[in-house]
């Protein structure tokens, strides 16, 4: 005989046994993940305020971190490799290409002591990098406390090569030239 499950323990795109999803990886999904994707939401704006010729780059970039959030609280392991993948590759690009989270964490510093705020945008990056670091964990965190077969490590690859495939997209289509 067969109970209804709660819409807390349905899972959209996997197979996993009623219970087998615990309070630690709720707690993953419903608090870590939005709030580092809210993070960098918040760094994407204040930026596109500052350098308006990013908002369509920017508002674009939005996209992948709502997809992250809604995937997430539906147990969706897509939005799980879509956020550690889109997050660990901007975080890469932005610590060791661009060395723009340096610099922002420097603006940051002068905007301590001198209150004044001189390079926002750049000081946004950082403050969008641990954003990024927060989604990473609480992604990380969600597929610790699941079970894992071939099939959900091919739908968390799946999903980071969708979003860096998007993030490339739309990076050629709204870059500022």
């Amino acid at each position: 005989m067969g109970f209804a499950r709660p819409l807390d323990e349905m899972h959209a795109g996997t197979a996993e046994e009623p219970g087998e999803i615990g309070a630690k990886q709720r707690r993953a999904t419903r608090l870590w993940i939005p709030l580092g994707a809210a993070l960098f939401c918040v760094a994407l704006a204040i930026s596109a305020l500052v350098v308006p010729q990013q908002r369509l780059l920017h508002v674009l970039q939005s996209f992948i971190y709502v997809a992250v959030v809604i995937l997430g609280a539906r147990n969706n392991v897509f939005g799980l490799g879509a956020g550690v993948t889109i997050a660990a590759a901007w975080n890469a690009l932005n610590l060791f290409v661009t060395h723009l989270m340096q610099a922002g964490a420097v603006a940051f510093w002068a905007f301590l002591h001198t209150g004044q705020a001189r390079r926002l945008d750049t000081m946004m990056v950082t403050v969008g990098g641990i954003g990024h670091f927060i989604l990473i964990f609480g992604c990380l965190a969600d597929l610790h406390h699941r079970s894992m077969n071939k099939k959900r490590w091919w739908e968390f690859v799946i999903g980071g090569i969708a979003s860096l495939a998007y993030f490339a997209l739309i990076i050629v289509i709204a870059a500022p030239r």
